[in-house]
């Protein structure tokens, strides 16, 4: 769950307000990371994860 929610704010981006702009693409980057955990391999269309979208700070 630690990487998950990584992935999720890593990818996030806010705009001047403190308002997300890319809410549904930093889900579904989440998402790619959940589906490769459980199946070992990488959604078909998806680009491999960068290493800075799984970073543990």
């Amino acid at each position: 769950m630690e990487t998950l929610f990584a992935v999720f704010a890593n990818v996030l981006e806010l705009d001047g307000q403190g308002e997300p702009v890319n809410e549904k693409y930093a889900g579904r980057r989440a998402a790619t990371w959940l589906y490769r955990y459980c199946t070992g391999r990488m959604p078909e269309g998806e680009a491999e994860l960068e290493s800075w979208e799984v970073a543990l700070y």
